[in-house]
């Protein structure tokens, strides 16, 4: 990618050290223009490393390996946990629902509602689950903002990198394998009209 971003003024710089370097030398003896010309050269990528280093500041690279991303990890995973314990435990307090056996109704009522207040307490995981999910998409949202950012400074666009093969195949392996998750919410084909195809 740093290929890619300094291909600009590697392109000048190449032409002003490398293959065209005797002419230059040779004109510079006989007209100053060429000089000026290479002098300016040189200003703009002085300027372009000077930018890009402010870029790659503004990025803060260290807070985001060492705090963000393994918080983001962190939270994730606690997320994860929450979620299959919350489900384990409504899942039990269903089945043994199912499975009670009273003598008497109020005995009944009284035991259908304890496990529903199990349930009850189970589903309190959202509540903590959004607290840590609302941390982790901030965290995305400062790393976007800060790509952002650096993507403008240092002008360059996506179609101007080079093409990960590894994560090309991840791609590819995804789509075939369609392991791209649920859908979001969003335009999406309607049930009915789903239902009323196979009808």
């Amino acid at each position: 990618m740093l290929r890619q971003m300094t291909a600009g003024p590697r392109s000048a710089l190449n032409r002003l050290l490398g293959g065209q370097e005797a002419p230059v030398a040779r004109a510079t003896q006989a007209d100053p223009a060429p000089q000026a010309a290479a002098v300016n050269e040189l200003r703009e990528i002085a300027d372009y490393i000077t930018k890009l280093k402010r870029g790659i500041a503004a990025l803060r690279a260290q807070e985001l390996t060492r705090d963000r991303i393994p918080m983001a990890h962190d939270e994730l995973g606690s997320v994860v946990a929450a979620t299959a314990s919350a489900t384990n435990r409504i899942m039990e307090s269903a089945e043994a629902m199912m499975a009670i056996k009273a003598k008497t109704l109020d005995e009944y009522r009284s035991q259908v509602e304890a496990h529903i207040g199990d349930i009850f307490e189970a589903c309190t995981f959202q509540d903590i689950t959004g607290q840590r999910i609302s941390k982790v998409v901030e965290a995305l949202g400062q790393l976007e903002k800060r790509l952002s950012q650096f993507s403008t400074v240092v002008n360059v666009r996506d179609g101007e990198a080079e093409h990960d093969p590894e994560e090309a195949r991840r791609k590819a392996r995804a789509e075939t394998l369609l392991l791209n998750g649920p859908q979001l919410k969003g335009p999406a084909t309607p049930q009915d009209a789903i239902d009323a195809l196979f009808s």
